[in-house]
């Protein structure tokens, strides 16, 4: 039997809305997803899909509209309880788990503390649940039995987050790519082109390899820059 695979081509980098803005585009419906989601218990975001092109080129930017009142930072005992606690499809939990251990795992190294004791800020944001359990929920919809990715560029500069003023690539994003031993590629980009949501999900479910495949379906996932 033919075997599902997806392979994602990071040209430009790879976000979690990124990635999970591509299978939309590629053909996964919103509704769906939307209907899943609710599934996580968790409220107070809208989802959108919006048609672009850019450079020539028709894709799709997906966004995690956050419409609650502050980012709560969750650690990793609240998000296993939130996702144990779902209405989700067991594997789909259990993958969505193995891509925040990774990454609080890779936070706890950056900062010197132990995984328990890491409270996820931007990582606890309803933005990122959604990205991460979409993604897991969207590979096991599409049926896929295998994901693949390209080598990741890197980009430089520095950003702004809840630890205050970080380089480019972010210290988590660094020790998530070290771990998996990630190849990468040298980029020209002044920004953050790979962000740690983004290098989880590639880093925990992903093999960085091309595989002989028959291509049925493309998606291109637009990001904010």
């Amino acid at each position: 039997m033919a075997k599902g695979i997806a392979y994602f081509d990071c040209f430009s980098g790879a976000s979690g809305d990124m990635l999970l803005g591509a299978l939309l585009d590629a053909g996964l419906e919103l509704s769906e997803l939307e209907a899943a989601l609710a599934g996580l218990g968790v409220s107070d975001y809208e989802l959108t899909l919006e048609q672009q092109v850019r450079q020539g080129i028709s894709g799709s930017k997906f966004t995690v509209l956050d419409q609650g009142h502050g980012r709560p930072a969750r650690n990793l005992a609240v998000v296993r309880e939130l996702l144990e606690g779902s209405q989700l499809d067991s594997n789909v939990v259990a993958a969505s788990l193995r891509v925040f251990e990774r990454l609080a795992e890779a936070e706890a190294q950056v900062h010197g503390t132990t995984v328990d004791e890491v409270h996820f800020h931007e990582v606890g944001a309803v933005d990122t649940l959604v990205d991460i359990v979409g993604f897991c929920w969207a590979i096991q919809r599409l049926k896929i039995d295998a994901i693949h990715a390209s080598a990741l560029p890197l980009g430089s500069g520095t950003i702004m987050t809840e630890h205050g003023l970080l380089p480019v690539p972010a210290p988590a994003t660094l020790a998530l790519l070290a771990r998996a031993k990630a190849p990468t590629v040298p980029s020209e980009g002044k920004a953050e082109m790979v962000t740690p949501t983004g290098a989880a999900l590639v880093t925990t479910l992903a093999s960085f390899s091309r595989p002989a495949m028959t291509v049925h379906r493309v998606g291109y996932g637009f990001g904010s820059r």
